[in-house]
């Protein structure tokens, strides 16, 4: 068997607990365009993407809130291009009534420019939104670890 010469994140499936509610999240959050949907009753989920390139599944097939405690998905993190990008998807993220983990854009680590918003989605799943440079370097939510992993 050979290696594949290029490897990259296809997509991320999540399961939710209510399709709709969740649909209606990451439309506004991310501007994703639904690409696919099913609608059985006992078979609903949807595909999220952007410009024809499929990123993100909903598969409503789970009961509760996301457990940070156990074995699985830490976080989902986006990339964006600029800090402005950061700040208008926490704008948006008020709005709805989002949780946060910290108070506004915070770096990636001690004096590092690389950050973003930590927070979550409406089943309690964490996310990101970060810009690679931007980010005021000059103090971190935790100095010794990176501020993704410990949210």
């Amino acid at each position: 068997m050979s290696k594949a010469q290029q490897l990259q994140t296809g997509h991320v499936g999540l399961n939710v607990t209510d399709l709709e509610r969740s649909l209606a999240f990451y439309r506004e959050v991310f501007d994703f365009e639904v690409m696919g949907e099913g609608k059985e009753d006992d078979r609903r989920w949807a595909f999220l993407g952007r410009e024809g390139r499929l990123l993100v599944t909903l598969w409503q097939q789970s009961q509760g809130a996301f457990d940070t405690g156990r074995p699985g998905l830490h976080h989902l993190s986006f990339q964006v291009e600029t800090i402005d990008e950061v700040d208008a998807t926490a704008e948006v993220l008020r709005g709805l009534g989002a949780e946060f983990a910290y108070e506004g854009v915070v770096p990636h680590g001690e004096g590092a420019t690389s950050g973003g918003i930590f927070f979550t989605d409406p089943d309690g799943i964490r996310l990101e939104i970060y810009a690679p440079t931007g980010a005021d370097p000059a103090a971190a939510p935790t100095a010794a670890a990176p501020t993704c992993g410990f949210f």
